[in-house]
């Protein structure tokens, strides 16, 4: 047989190259490399050293370990029901196959001296440490006995496999491959086997497919002779033991997989108890998004609402406490979702800072004309009062005037009715409230509710007296007046300090002035004059020239020109601050009214506006609010349309008068809206279809003309546009400067919608003492008129035991044989029922006239 090199013989036993090296040079053969060649010698001599190695160099020796291993073959006949196993028993009846199984047993016999010594060279190894090679500890080498004696261990694993299903037409024996010979039976160092896993269900193993013939190798030719040997490189089958004597590897037996019986039952278990979930619930959510969240299906939900009460639609929003109630009768846990977190992180950015003192806010209340801006012109010396329409104030002035004991912030806000919200958010900003009272006029409606706003803000009062010196003035009359809706003066035994002023001479005005600042220096008022500053919308204009303008009273910390502001839905950035007296300045502190240029647009009067590190951010805070705005509006009118749908179907369709407002600033625009709503009547309602601020243009003609509403401009004007489209389509546009003619209009308007009341007024009671019969006019009463007079034009009704019988008018009315047109009471008459001839005696004939009274608001 021709030489092979240490390469090929390395692939033809299966070992790395190198390994194979190494245990040449082990057994004497050194220099070996990979491309030398190897002779038959040479493999006699390693086979040698590998067996002597391993304690097998005696080829008499007795084994140490046997295996015996069993096999049975059986057969059983299951119904052919698709190929899948039913059951294992075969019905009668039906068709049945013949199954092939075949088991295998295995067990391992070892000497008790093998188990001995292995112990006894695991103990050493522990003790010392001392192995041999291949990790073989090193032991007591003599051999073993003549006379061997085996002994099981240990209970092997009686590996017993699955039955094998193999499903075939007819029953044929089970044909079970040969295990291949290994092409070398070279001795090597086999490891142990590893644990069988247990076997776990699988499905039916596939038919296993017929052994394909190998391709020919390099050297191989495929007309080889049947029964000639054959192996790599053409050449005969490597033995390096002479007599064949080596030990070959047996190949572990297949493992078969059962297929598990199929008993009918799923793996699903109903559960015990009942899915509670945390429910995430925002401000708002629709009744869909709120059914998703809980797992449930959405008409659940909507059974829910209606078993509490609501009606709703798989689309409609709800609000945030809806929600939750609907979740907690559910059975699940609510969570309210914090959507407004960036700003809370904004407002305790905001917080901190060293607090110093601070200038006093004093907000001016009172009745209409009772000398508040007067008052307050008087101490700045300005003539403000002259340039008001009208003689009133109608926007809230924020104005910081120096006095010799400090600086004072003044709020002036309107006295009229209408600016009762103003007033309140002139309260909330404040500390100190002066209440001026004429000592003319007393205690006024308004006057009233500036008390009401004060104790509601919870901030000291003062009364100031005005008018003192205008003949009339009775100052003992006001006192009284307002200890009877529960402001004593100090004289009195009260808590609150009265100042008699005058606005027209400056009587008291040092007075009043000194009261506020004790009373400023009682409360203690500091803040933050550093940092970021955060302050109050007090009103908001639109200028053509200049764009949105908004009076921001800064609250804490220090606001500076180029500063991002945020306020509502409205940012930007600072372009420009001016003082109450229209001069720019560069930064403004704490009590210091300002206005501010730069905005995105008007904010609502009494927003709060705060100071933000990027212009990114407000721009995210501002998006934000203006999505869940337009939500919780969405969510409003849904529920306003559904309520004024059962209104109507209750009430019948009302009329309504439809408004569009466009106002020079906010507060403005928010009073007339609160105003004219009040005008609504059960007949007519008063409905504000938009209100903005700014001139009316071409988008607001349209709108009004759209709705069918009326269009008013409060100290605003159309644009030229707008204009022509007025007087194209007739528009009714009309402008206005004073509250009194809006309210007074729109009031007349309502009044002319309102369908006119009828009235009816007897004027006479006949009672019938006979009934004559006529062959013309047939049943006619005589009657005496007990009470009124009878008159032949008017309606008449027919009452029998004071019941109304019939509803009509009169044919005849005769005095005698003569027709007359009245009969006066105590007089006796003749009376024709046009239409009725049921007339009875006993019974009332009443006469009646109908009069048309229109009605006002």
């Amino acid at each position: 047989m021709a030489e092979i090199t240490v390469r090929e013989f390395a692939n033809v036993v299966g070992v790395p190259v190198e390994r194979l090296i190494a245990q040449l040079n082990e057994a004497g053969l050194v220099g070996k490399l990979a491309e030398s060649p190897i002779a038959e010698q040479e493999k006699s001599q390693l086979l040698t050293y590998l067996r002597r190695l391993h304690g097998k160099d005696d080829a008499s020796a007795e084994p140490s370990k046997i295996t015996l291993s069993r096999k049975t073959v059986s057969e059983i006949k299951i119904p052919a029901d698709k190929g899948k196993i039913r059951s294992r028993l075969v019905k009668p009846g039906v068709a049945a196959k013949t199954v092939a199984v075949e088991f295998r047993r295995t067990r391992t016999y070892v000497k008790r001296s093998v188990v001995a010594e292995e112990e006894e060279a695991a103990k050493v190894e522990k003790e010392h440490g001392i192995a041999g090679p291949e990790g073989l500890a090193i032991t007591d080498l003599s051999p073993m006995p003549a006379v061997a004696k085996f002994e099981l261990v240990a209970e092997p694993e009686i590996h017993i496999p699955e039955p094998v299903v193999e499903v075939a037409p007819e029953p044929e024996p089970v044909l079970v491959a040969p295990e291949p010979e290994p092409v070398a039976a070279a001795p090597q160092e086999v490891e142990p086997p590893a644990p069988k896993s247990e076997a776990r269900p699988h499905s039916a193993p596939a038919a296993r497919p017929r052994p394909e013939t190998p391709a020919p190798r390099q050297g191989e030719r495929r007309d080889a002779p049947a029964g000639a040997d054959k192996s790599r490189f053409g050449r005969k089958e490597l033995h390096v033991a002479t007599d064949k004597s080596g030990r070959r590897k047996k190949k572990a037996p297949m493992q078969r997989r059962f297929v598990p019986q199929n008993t009918g039952k799923h793996a699903f278990e109903r559960p015990t108890a009942p899915v509670v979930r945390e429910v995430l619930i925002p401000e708002s959510l629709t009744v869909a998004e709120l059914a998703q969240s809980m797992s449930v299906k959405a008409a659940e939900v909507i059974k829910v609402m209606m078993n509490l009460g609501t009606m709703v639609t798989i689309n409609q929003m709800i609000d945030q406490d809806t929600a939750v109630v609907v979740v907690e009768e559910m059975g699940h846990k609510p969570k309210l979702l914090r959507e407004n977190a960036l700003e809370e992180d904004l407002l305790e950015k905001a917080a901190g800072g060293d607090q110093n003192a601070r200038a006093p806010v004093v907000t001016i209340m009172g009745h209409v004309d009772h000398g508040k801006t007067s008052l307050l012109d008087y101490i700045r010396k300005s003539q403000v009062a002259a340039g008001e329409a009208g003689g009133i104030t109608q926007h809230i002035g924020a104005y910081r005037v120096t006095t010799d004991l400090g600086p004072i912030t003044f709020l002036d806000t309107p006295g009229h009715e209408a600016f009762t919200a103003m007033r309140a958010r002139g309260a909330k900003v404040t500390d100190i409230v002066v209440l001026v009272v004429a000592a003319d006029d007393g205690v006024m409606p308004q006057t009233e509710e500036a008390v009401k706003h004060a104790r509601a803000a919870k901030v000291p009062l003062i009364v100031a007296i005005n008018k003192i010196d205008k003949g009339g003035a009775d100052f003992d009359r006001v006192r009284q007046e307002l200890s009877q809706i529960g402001v004593n003066s100090e004289e009195w035994g009260g808590d609150t300090l009265f100042v008699p002023v005058s606005a027209k001479t400056g009587q008291g005005v040092d007075t009043l002035l000194q009261t506020i600042s004790l009373q400023s220096e009682v409360l203690e008022l500091k803040a933050a004059d550093t940092g970021p500053a955060k302050g109050v919308v007090l009103e908001s204009r639109l200028d053509k020239g200049r764009g949105p303008i908004a009076t921001i009273l800064v609250q804490r910390g220090e606001l500076r020109r180029g500063d991002v502001l945020l306020t509502g839905t409205e940012f930007g950035r600072i372009r420009a601050m001016l003082d109450a007296a229209g001069n720019p300045i560069e930064s403004a502190g704490p009590s210091i009214p300002v206005e501010v240029l730069g905005l995105s647009g008007t904010p609502n009067a009494g927003e709060d506006a705060m100071v933000v590190d990027d212009e990114r951010k407000a721009r995210e805070i501002a998006f934000f609010r203006l999505d869940k705005g337009r939500e919780t509006k969405l969510a409003r009118q849904q529920a306003s349309k559904l309520e004024n749908a059962f209104q109507q179907m209750k009430e019948g369709e009302s009329t309504s008068l439809r408004i569009l407002i466009k106002s020079d600033v906010q507060g403005s625009a928010e009073a007339l809206s609160e105003s004219l709503s009040r005008l609504s009547t059960d007949e007519v309602r008063v409905e504000i279809v938009a209100s903005g601020v700014g001139g009316i243009n071409e988008s607001d003609v349209n709108l009004a003309l759209a709705s069918k509403a009326y269009l008013i401009g409060f100290n605003v004007r159309a644009d030229a546009a707008a204009r022509r489209l007025v007087d194209e389509s007739g528009l009714d546009l009309r402008y206005y400067s004073i509250i009194y003619d809006v309210i007074d209009d729109v009031k007349a308007a309502v009044k002319g919608l309102l369908s006119p009341e009828i009235r009816e007024t007897i004027v006479g009671v006949a009672a019938v003492k006979d009934v004559f019969h006529s062959s013309k006019l047939g049943a006619i009463a005589g009657c005496l008129v007990m009470t009124g007079v009878v008159r032949r034009k008017n309606p008449i009704r027919v009452l029998r035991d004071d019941v109304v019988v019939y509803e009509g008018e009169l044919e005849s009315l005769r005095r005698f044989k003569d027709d007359v047109n009245e009969v006066k009471s105590g007089t006796e008459c003749g009376i024709g029922v046009k239409n009725y001839n049921d007339v009875k005696a006993g019974d009332q004939i009443e006469v009646y006239e109908r009069t048309i009274v229109s009605r006002s608001v």
